[in-house]
């Protein structure tokens, strides 16, 4: 089991820069893949981006360049710097993670459904 704990969402201006966190809490092996998602109203999840146990990256091109997801693995927390945030960024972000796949090798990246256990969301408002 584990537990996800996100803070740092807030509203912003255009342009500006916001942090976001997720504490992992309970068994660290299911936590080795994790992954931030996004969701507005009316709008389908969208896997933003994720970091597998190696530290390899997965960024969605709408987020590339401008946000930067980190691990700091002693702490068991992931991280999610928005630069350049946009009002279209405006959204309710969740963290997530799960255990590497076939023998710890895969971990499921930006593919949300694969995911099994999910932080509660903290909202970000770009405003224009």
């Amino acid at each position: 089991q584990v537990q996800l704990v996100e803070s740092g969402g807030g509203s912003v201006q255009a342009g500006g820069s916001l942090r976001l966190s997720c504490a992992a809490f309970g068994d660290t092996y299911s936590s080795y893949c994790m992954g931030w998602f996004r969701q507005a109203p009316g709008k389908e999840r969208e896997g933003v981006a994720a970091i597998d146990m190696d530290g390899s990256t997965s960024t969605a091109d709408s987020v590339k360049g401008r946000f930067t997801i980190s691990k700091d693995n002693a702490k068991n927390t992931l991280y999610l710097q928005m630069n350049s945030l946009k009002p279209e960024d405006t959204a309710m972000y969740y963290c997530a993670s799960t255990w590497p796949r076939y023998a710890g090798t895969w971990c499921p990246r930006r593919q949300g459904s694969e995911y099994n256990y999910w932080g509660q969301g903290t909202q970000v408002t770009v405003s224009s």
